[in-house]
């Protein structure tokens, strides 16, 4: 069995979580952060429990290592998507610069936990470059496509292209669009997800044409997100392993659509913990180690 940090796809065999507990802690800190971190309504703490202890089973019953990051009072409630702070590679974790003010703390704490768990760190983003987990995905085990977005600047993409390129990375850079502005949450991965070496969750209205040609180019065939699910966070896809599809549950035209592509598909309830503060399951998790 060989082991990879560069795939989004394959068996995913150890993953870093942020529990509900350590993230939201208690219905008055979500009142103080809630609306200043542009949620769409403000989460419920008990109900959150509950549906992260339905995401984290639906890991568990995939026998998938799960490390919690801890409680740090240093954070806010967004910690709870614990993708976008770093980046995995088979050559040491990347730490991120974030580009929501919000957040500027999580990538210290990430790297302080990974280095006491004794994890290697290949680099850091450093101001003024932006470079946020949820803006970049591995396409294969040497290509990686990063989003030029209000989250991730130019900086922070030559930053990245400066740790990886010398190691043989290909980066591809995907100039994504304005759409709501810089107060949403819209990320790479808000439009693309890889489910296998040649199937990929896309929503084609948002995707820049020269994207979408080099993923077609490259053998890809499209899970297409219709526009009425796209807000629903259709398109935020994590794989389990190669077509195991975890989703948010109110997406039937896109579970269908994964069915009829040969995927299995399991859902969680997210209301308080994916759909309010715009993270759905890639966002929820910071994958490490996938096998195959």
């Amino acid at each position: 069995m060989k082991t990879t940090h560069h795939s989004e796809y394959l068996k995913l065999s150890s993953v870093f979580i942020k529990p509900v507990e350590n993230a939201f802690v208690s219905n008055e800190v979500i009142n103080d952060q809630w609306f200043n971190l542009n949620y769409l309504s403000k989460p419920d703490f008990e109900l959150a429990v509950k549906e992260y202890e339905v995401f984290r089973n639906c890991l568990n019953n995939e026998k998938i290592k799960l490390i919690h990051f801890p409680l740090d009072k240093g954070l806010k409630i967004d910690s709870i998507y614990c993708r976008d702070a770093s980046i995995a590679t088979n050559y040491g974790m990347i730490i991120c610069n974030m580009g929501k003010a919000g957040r500027k703390n999580e990538p210290r704490s990430q790297r302080q936990f990974y280095e006491e768990n004794d994890m290697l760190v290949l680099g850091e983003i450093k101001s003024p470059g932006t470079l946020e987990g949820g803006d970049v995905a591995w396409i294969d085990e040497s290509t990686l496509a990063v989003g030029h977005t209000y989250r991730t600047n130019e900086d922070g993409i030559l930053q990245l292209k400066g740790l990886l390129e010398p190691k043989g990375i290909e980066i591809i850079v995907v100039e994504l669009p304005h759409y709501k502005g810089n107060s949403d949450v819209f990320h790479l991965m808000s439009i693309f997800s890889p489910v296998d070496k040649d199937l990929a969750v896309i929503y084609s209205a948002l995707m820049p044409i020269k994207f979408r040609n080099e993923l077609i180019k490259r053998g890809f065939k499209f899970v297409e997100v219709s526009d009425d699910e796209f807000e629903s966070m259709a398109c935020n896809v994590l794989a389990l392993a190669p077509r195991k599809c975890l989703i948010v549950e109110g997406n039937p035209k896109t579970q269908n659509k994964l069915l009829k592509a040969g995927c299995i598909v399991s859902t969680y309830e997210g209301e308080n913990i994916s759909l309010k503060g715009g993270g759905g399951p890639t966002c929820l998790t910071r994958p490490i180690i996938r096998t195959y």
